[in-house]
Parts: structure tokens; sequence; C-alpha cells
């Protein structure tokens, strides 16, 4: 900054800017309280159907978050300015003291373009000589105007550098960057421009102290916008690649590898994270950069180029961090045709380890040496991403390849055209690896099923649904269907990997609106001039309501997919708790007097009662046979697995049970955590859930479970019973006349549901069940 424009500044203009955006905050924090408690609010409470559920919903749920981001964003610029405004005044202010000082002591200070000069204030015959004897004063001034003025350079420019990263974060919409001052973000993009330095130096060249920097730093500010940004992009997509291959090559990086091998999975997911963060900026250059990041997919960039491939060394940097989902998808896409093209549009395998392939992933878990395991688990944390990528085509029946089925039903077979996921969860020939204790890994298949469990579900895996949640999608529902209908079919795709059931188990139990429907084997689409079947129909849509986009099945598959998640403790739990607490959610939800006389299934109170029961006992009994199953043939389950698994849903469900998510969408939405407006329905779900976790509790601290045949017994007592106290508990909540009728409606149909699982599976499923 030249001496001339900081002693002349005029600071008039910033002073608007700074009281403009201060102004600005406050009015949108004012918005974004609005917008929280009101839009969102309201929107989580709305009865939403069809269209308005998958959509006006989701959309409203992220306008009310723009307007928290616009608060964020528009405080850090007021900070930053505010910072600067005051600190160039201040320097303004020493300058001028500075100045008066070197007056008094008979100095003046001359400013240029580009610079300025100090001499003393004697007429130019005699100030040569005063310029030698005052020559300490002068140097001595010249240094602390210099140091002012740099000072000064240092705060403007960081100020440009801040705010031109902040509006570059996002080209539409907002950022959600948030910094207390100017100096907190100045400091992000320095660190993120060292600690790239670092990185991007040979790894052979890496000391044990600048791999410890450079861990703490990816670890601080792993989630912070603008340093996530300028790092990725200083050290650019090559870099990055080169870096962790580099660091894994255990010739080349021998002796930090040596020092610090066992921190290596700290790093890769600090890195991970830095780098998931990084991906949702849309500036310019992290543009480039996912685009070339796409690009290195398929290229070799080990040494002397061969292996790994790009998206080998990448993939195993995407396992943790919400990755921007057109990357994901595009990137995903790229992974694909690149597999096509090395197993021959899927024939053969590919991506086996050999011994002297280097470890690529860290965790332990797998060796990294198969990309799909890496971006499965970043699909995993990136819901609409998955559901994308899951539905897309593998190969058309076009292509070259041998996956065959029956066209038309004639038994003769026909090419078929794969979806990813039916390539993926079906034909894939996935390549042998091992965990670091040597035995088989099992992470490319449960990552596979947590990808599914996002793309189905709508939220991230391992998650519940929440208020904004948005209603199931046509993507979403065409790929639940597609794994009912998959396991429906070879129940061994999921039996012969039971780990994959406990996302299973979630993922049905957020459908069970769906499967419901299907239990009851009412055609969902009734010839136009059959007046019964319509009626019939539209019955079944009130009594199981669905906002947004229904899944499709028949309920042969519905109970052969019950009863094979059923064989899994977790499956089994997940299922079963939601079970409960959807039909004790219906009861409410049916017996509200206050229920609008067109959302009704009948006109009878008791027949909707039984409706419920019924079919909610033919769940409950496909499970318990599914259990007994596991019990007596696989012979690696007990029943004290099967009720600690469901003991242990009481810690995800507690603080979410009773969660007001809106009148009527709470059955609909949420089935597993769901409640009415008001706290009935949250009261009759607790009460029903709380009994059945005691009831578990208690039986996994018995030594041995009961026989089969008791087993099955205590199962329909059980379920009589959960069934009974709901329809009582909800007729009770809403002054229903004579409850107890209500509470032995319920149970009667409750038993002959749970006798009728037995029956069905007898018929559809003979070959699925142990004879005992």
């Amino acid at each position: 900054m030249d001496l001339e424009a900081l002693r002349t500044a005029d600071f008039s203009l910033l002073d608007d800017a700074v009281e403009d955006w201060s102004t600005m905050v406050g009015d949108l924090e004012t918005l974004m309280d609005a917008a929280e408690k009101g839009l969102r609010g309201a929107a989580n409470a709305a009865n939403w159907a069809g269209y308005n559920a998958t959509v006006s919903k989701e959309f409203i749920g992220k306008t009310s978050g723009e307007f928290a981001d616009a608060h964020s964003q528009a405080s850090s610029i007021h900070k930053v300015l505010r910072d600067t405004r005051n600190e160039l005044k201040k320097y303004k202010g020493q300058l001028d003291d500075a100045i008066e000082r070197g007056r008094q002591q008979h100095l003046t200070v001359i400013g240029y373009e580009g610079g300025f000069t100090v001499t003393t204030d004697v007429p130019p015959e005699g100030r040569a000589k005063q310029d030698q004897d005052k020559k300490g004063e002068i140097t001595a001034l010249r240094d602390d105007i210099q140091k002012i003025l740099d000072q000064a350079t240092e705060s403007d420019s960081s100020a440009g550098k801040v705010l031109s990263a902040i509006a570059d974060q996002s080209k539409l919409g907002f950022s959600d960057v948030d910094y207390a001052d100017r100096d907190e973000a100045a400091k992000a993009l320095k660190r993120a421009e060292e600690l790239a330095d670092l990185a991007g130096q040979n790894p052979e060249n890496l000391s044990v102290a600048e791999f410890d920097r450079l861990n703490r730093g990816l670890k601080e500010y792993a989630d912070d916008p603008l340093f996530a940004e300028r790092f990725a992009t200083r050290l650019g997509p090559r870099g990055t690649l080169d870096f962790w291959s580099g660091l894994n090559d255990p010739y080349g990086a021998s002796r930090i590898g040596g020092e610090r091998l066992d921190q290596y999975d700290d790093l890769q997911k600090h890195l991970s994270l830095t780098l998931a963060t990084a991906s949702q900026s849309d500036n310019a250059d992290m543009t480039r950069w996912k685009s070339t990041m796409i690009d290195l997919v398929d290229q070799p960039v080990g040494p002397n180029g061969r292996f790994p491939l790009g998206g080998q060394v990448m993939s195993n940097l995407m396992r943790w961090g919400d990755y921007d989902d057109r990357f994901l998808v595009d990137y995903g896409k790229k992974l694909i045709d690149t597999e096509k093209n090395l197993t021959h549009n899927g024939q053969f395998g590919a991506w086996q380890r050999t011994g002297t392939d280097s470890y690529l992933n860290r965790t332990g878990s797998d060796s990294g040496r198969d990309p799909m395991t890496g971006y499965l688990k970043a699909l995993s944390n990136s819901p609409d991403a998955a559901t994308d990528f899951f539905n897309d085509t593998f190969v058309t029946k076009d292509e070259d390849h041998d996956f065959t089925h029956d066209t038309d039903g004639d038994g003769k077979q026909g090419k078929r055209t794969l979806s990813n996921f039916d390539y993926l969860f079906e034909e894939r020939d996935w390549p042998r690896d091992y965990n670091d204790k040597g035995e088989d890994s099992i992470a490319g298949r449960n990552n596979l099923a947590l990808a599914l469990e996002a793309a189905t579900t709508g939220h991230p895996a391992g998650e519940l649904p929440t208020a904004d949640t948005p209603a199931h999608n046509a993507g979403q529902t065409k790929l639940f269907e597609s794994i009912v209908a998959s396991v429906a079919d070879k129940g061994e795709r999921l039996t012969d990997y039971s780990y994959m059931s406990d996302s299973m188990g979630q993922i049905a139990s957020e459908y069970l609106p769906d499967i419901n429907r299907a239990a009851t084997d009412v055609d969902p689409h009734p010839d136009a001039k059959d007046r019964d079947a319509r009626e019939a129909w539209n019955r079944i849509q009130s009594l199981y309501p669905v906002a947004g986009s229904s899944a499709e099945m028949n309920h042969r598959d519905v109970s052969r997919f019950l009863f094979i998640v059923g064989q899994n403790p977790e499956g089994y739990a997940a299922v079963e708790v939601g079970q409960k607490a959807y039909m004790a959610n219906l009861m409410d939800y049916h017996l509200n007097p206050d229920l609008p006389e067109s959302q009704r299934p009948n006109h009878d109170s008791e027949l909707t009662v039984r409706s419920i029961a019924r079919h909610s006992g033919e769940v409950s009994g496909t499970l318990a046979m599914g259990r007994n199953e596991a019990v007596a043939a696989v012979a690696d389950q007990s029943d004290k697995d099967y009720d600690h698994a469901v003991g242990q849903w009481k810690n995800l469900a507690s603080g979410v049970v009773g969660t007001g998510i809106g009148m009527g969408t709470s059955v609909i939405v949420s089935p597993v955590v769901g409640a009415g407006v008001g706290g009935a329905a949250g009261t009759v779900t607790s009460m029903v859930l709380e009994e059945l976790f005691q009831d578990a509790e208690g039986s996994a601290k018995e030594d041995a479970g009961p026989k089969i045949g008791e087993n099955w017994e205590n199962g329909q007592d059980n379920n009589m019973k959960y069934t009974r106290r709901a329809a009582s508990e909800a007729a009770r909540a809403h002054d229903v006349s004579h409850p107890g009728d209500v509470a032995t409606w319920a149970e009667d149909e409750a038993s002959k549901g749970y006798l009728a699982a037995g029956d069905y599976m007898d018929r559809v499923a003979p070959e699925l069940i142990t004879d005992i």
C-alpha cells in the first residue's frame, strides 16, 4: 500500500459498507429464524402427498437452509469488512503519528508512486549534511513507516483474498462459511497453502514432524470450506493421488511408514473429510479439480505409468464425508466404464490384489485394491447420488455380454439390460480381499448394503429419518422394488452375506406402508370399469397412506424378503421394532376422531382396527419364521442374539420416539420414529415399544432361549399383547367408547395374521424352510 493512499484514505464508503452489512446480517437473522420456525416448521407439520411430498417439501427445506447459509456468509463478510476497516483506521492513525514525530524531529516524509522517502526539513543546499547527521533518526522513522505500510498492505490484501474466497465458494445460492473474524479466515487460507505444499513434496522426503503437522492440520480444518478448497486446488488432483499412493509405497516411503504407519488411518480419514468439504465448492478452480480427477479414474498413476489407476487411489479417499452429488455421480459413471473395459462388460473379474500391490486403504477392513469399495462408502453418505447411481444402466441388452433371463415367460433365455444395482448386487464377480487379520474382507458388499440403504431411504446410512427427510421419490421406490424382487428370487444373495441384512432391515422398516399394502393382495391398478376393485384399492391407500411415491410389490416377494431378512438378528430387530411402532401409529391415526372422513378406509372402526392388526401380525409372523430358521438351521445364531438386537434398538429410538413430524405424516414418512402432533401417538408408540424393549432385554439375560415350538408360541402371544396394548391405548387417548372391545378386535386379528404367515410361507417358499 502506498503511503499517500493510506495517509489520505477516506473511510466513509467503507464505513457505509460495514453498516450496510451489519443491517443485512440482522435482517437475514430475522429471515433465518422465520424460515426455520415458520417455513420449515409448517412444511414438516403439513400433510404432504404426491408430488408435493417428494419435491415441494424438500425444496422448502433446502430454501430454509439457504437462509441460514446466507446469514453465515453475510456475517463472515461483515466481520471481514469490519476488522479490515478498523485495522486500516488504526494504521492510518499510526502513520499520522509517525509523520508528526518526524516533523518534531525536523524530518519530513515525502510519498511518491511506489514508495516514499524520509529526509530533513532544511533547504536543499544543506540537506545532505543534515541527512547524514540525522541518519539514525531517518532510518528509524523510515523503518517504522514501512512496518506500518506493510501491516496495512497485509490487512488489505488478506481481506481481498478472504472476500474473494468466500464469494467464489458458491456460484448459485450461498456457502455456509462462518468465521469469527477476518484473521481466522485468513489463517485458514494460509494454513491450507502451507499444508498443501507439504503434501506436494515427494513422500520420500516427508519428515516425521511434517507428517504430524499435516495430520494435525487436516484434522483441525477438515470441515472448513475455505481451507479445504484452497488445500485441494493448490495440491491439485494429480498431486492428491501422487501423495496418497506415494505415501503407501513401501519401497519409496519406507522411512515415514516405519515411523507413522499406525497413524495412516487417521490421515486417510482427515484427508477424505477435507476433500469432501472441498468438493462442495463450485468455484472455477474446484470445478476443474473435479473434472480432472474424473479424467484420472482410468489413468495409471503408479511409478512408470503402472497400476494403481487414479480411481483406485481416489476411491480410498472417499470413505468419509459428504462429497458433492454431481461429482459422485460423474465419478461413478467413469468408474463403471473403467470396470466394464477391464472386465469385458462384467464377464470377468477385476481388481484382484497381488502380493506386491501396496495397501491404499489403511482402515484394516480391506486392502483398497477394489475402487468400488471406497466409492460405495462415499455413496452411503450421499443419498441422492446413490439413488442416481444404482438406477443408472450398466449394460443394455444390445451390448456384448452374457447376462440373460427369461424374457417373456416361455423358459427361453435372452439378453437383459442391467442397472448398476443389478450388476453389483446380483452379477458382479467381487474380488477376494482380506482384512488386517488375514480374514476374508466383507467391506465391499457391506459398503454396497450401506449405499443401498442411503439410496432407498433418502438419508445417510446408519441414521434414522428425521422431520426433514422427504418422502420417498420414484427413484428410491424403484430401487426398493428391485431389492425385494432380487432377494425373493434368490435368497442366498442375502443369506450368504448376512452382514448386509442390518441395512436391509433398516430399509424395510422405512417402507412398511408399502410392505403392508402388498400384503393385502389388492390390485394397485384396478380396471377403471371395476368399481369394487377401485374402491378396494382406495381403502388400502387410506388404510396405509403414503406420501410421495409408493413401492409396488407382490405379496409373495415381500413375504420371502421378510423371511430372509428375519434370519439376521439386526435385520429382524429393525423391521420388528419398526412394525410395532408403525402399527401403534396407525392405531392412533385411524382412531383419531378428527381424521377427515375422506381419509378413513372404512366407516366402521372395527374393520380398520382388524385390518391393521391382521397385516401387522403377518409381518411379525413372517419375521418370526425367519428367526426360527436361523436359530434352528444356521446354528450360529441364538434367541439371545435376537433379543439383544431388539433391546439395542431402545438406544436408537430413545429421544426420537414421540417426535412430532406432522399429523398424518408420522405414519407415512417415518414409521420407525414418527408420532403425531399433540403427543397421543408418541404416548401410544412409546408404551408399546417400551414393553417390547423390556421383554427383549429380559429374554436376552436368560441362559438359553426357548425351544423352536415354544418360541413360535411366545412370539404369537407377544404379538397379540403388543397389538392389544396399542389399540387399547389409542382408543383411550381419543376417548373411544369401549376401549376393551377395540383391544379385543386387535388381539383377535393379530393372532390370525401371525398364524397366517406360517401357512402362507409354506405355500410360497417351502424350499426356504428347513424341516425341524
